[in-house]
């Protein structure tokens, strides 16, 4: 394919960066949702937010690549900081999140809003950071992840103590 055939199907680099990133960045959230609803059932709590980080893990790991790409692409936006704001889906998918912590909890100690983005942001930068922040010997991938589902739940579970 040439260049002028592949601007003819998008007009701008943003509008190709965009199918190429943010797309199966909004179908991986939407799928997500539609797979693993507020009230899915008996799962505890705690089953649920082992399954959010290890299905996030997985994701990240396997887009580890397509990541940097936004995120670098965040750091030079000449519009403003866009970037996550582009994914739809995300807003659902932090949405889903809130929706499942507040059902669990009357009167949560810290916000879900805030909960879910956080919890969010530590499993993307663990992953995506994992060579960098642990060098070799340190522990295992299973060990980095069960560590990581350990911490994310000593946050939720903050909301179970009054």
């Amino acid at each position: 394919m040439t260049e002028t055939q592949l601007f003819r199907y998008f007009d701008s680099k943003a509008k190709l960066f965009h199918e190429t990133i943010f797309k199966p960045l909004d179908e991986h959230f939407l799928k997500f949702i539609e797979q693993h609803p507020p009230d899915d059932g008996p799962a505890s709590i705690r089953e649920k937010a082992n399954l959010y980080t290890s299905e996030l893990q997985r994701f990240v790991t396997e887009h580890a690549e397509m990541l940097t790409s936004l995120v670098v692409a965040q750091i030079y936006d000449t519009d403003g900081a866009q970037g996550m704001r582009r994914i739809s889906s995300l807003n659902r998918y932090f949405t889903h999140g809130e929706s499942v912590l507040i059902k669990k909890f009357e009167e949560p100690r810290v916000n879900p809003k805030l909960l879910v983005r956080v919890s969010f942001v530590a499993v993307l930068a663990n992953v995506m950071f994992k060579n960098w922040i642990f060098p070799p010997g340190i522990a295992t991938d299973m060990e980095i992840r069960d560590a990581i589902n350990d911490f994310l739940w000593e946050g939720i579970s903050v909301n179970l103590r009054k």
